[in-house]
């Protein structure tokens, strides 16, 4: 007599091969089938070979390994190891996933490979002592930005910063901001909102893990024509930690070893030319900002704003008050 069980018998079957098999650790028959019974079902050889037969025709990719030891396999998957390594990495170096959600990613990203393969996924998730996200709202806050954007509608939120005692405190006295979606944009492990401002008529751009009680509102989007205009490639490129400032076209003078620093901030398209032997000139795009004079110090005496001569004063201005406030 045949178990309930009995019609899931391919699915239990499909799901071993997924779960316990590659090229290194076939599956037995005689194992399968007591696999089979410990479910219920009941197996004999001859059903197991039309069952790879058919499994093998509906597309799965299974290798058979002749032989007293050999059996079955699946041959290839969605993701190999190294992929889902990746995946993991990725994961665990994302400043704006939080500790919980990174361990419940990771064990989601275990079942995308068999269980001997998910224990070196386990071995990699060091997730502890890390600056990551608070937030944990901001998975859903993606996709309600996304669904707003879908829709053609507004987005309504309360934003907050910190204080000097690490607590949230909510910008504008509490009140909701409204704004009209149009870009997620990723700069420096974290997920910022393009948005346009009906009131102020401009782009803006907000840190989405500081977005608190996000909900899809219910006017149309403003704003296409003045985001249109903007070069979407090079906005990230131009701002420093999607810091706010004045739009300007900068002219340095640095040691031509700084080239790979100039090409990874703004792109191998961004015009250098040699000085003299040692150094070179660059012209970038920048939104000019403490942020950006910050970057340029970073880089050492050898770096010089060479134009124009308002931007080189002010940089001048912003490293003497930090001199004199030492």
């Amino acid at each position: 007599m045949k178990s309930e069980n009995q019609k899931a018998k391919l699915l239990y079957i499909e799901k071993y091969l997924r779960e316990n098999t590659d090229e290194n650790h076939p599956v037995t028959t005689p194992r399968l089938i007591e696999y089979l019974d410990s479910k219920g079902i009941k197996a004999e050889r001859k059903s197991i070979y039309s069952d790879m037969d058919l499994l093998t025709a509906f597309g799965l990719d299974i290798e058979k390994v002749a032989g007293r030891s050999g059996g079955y396999y699946l041959a290839s998957r969605e993701f190999e190891l190294a992929e889902v390594k990746l995946l993991v990495d990725l994961v665990q170096s994302s400043k704006f996933i939080t500790e919980k959600k990174s361990r419940e990613l990771i064990q989601k990203l275990e079942l995308l490979v068999p269980h001997h393969e998910a224990v070196q996924l386990q071995r990699q998730v060091v997730v502890s002592d890390r600056n990551k996200a608070v937030n944990e709202s901001i998975y859903y806050s993606v996709d309600t930005i996304y669904a707003a954007m879908s829709g053609n509608k507004t987005v309504r939120f309360l934003y907050f910063e910190w204080d000097e005692n690490g607590k949230q405190v909510l910008r504008k006295d509490g009140s909701y901001y409204e704004v009209s979606p149009w870009l997620l944009t990723w700069d420096d492990q974290k997920y910022y909102l393009l948005a346009y401002d009906r009131e102020a008529q401009i782009i803006k751009h907000y840190r989405v893990d500081k977005m608190l009680h996000l909900e899809t509102g219910k006017d149309a989007r403003a704003g296409r024509e003045a985001f249109e205009q903007i070069d979407v490639a090079s906005y990230g490129r131009r701002m420093f930690g999607m810091f706010a400032g004045q739009p300007r076209t900068v002219r340095l003078a640095m040691p031509k070893s700084l080239a790979g620093v100039v090409v990874d901030r703004f792109g191998n398209d961004v015009p250098m030319r040699l000085l003299d032997e040692q150094t070179i000139a660059v012209r970038a795009e920048v939104s000019v900002s403490a942020q950006f004079f910050g970057w340029l110090a970073g880089l050492g005496a050898g770096v010089r704003i060479i134009g124009p001569d308002d931007i080189a004063a002010e940089y001048r201005n912003y490293l003497s008050s930090i001199l004199a406030s030492q």
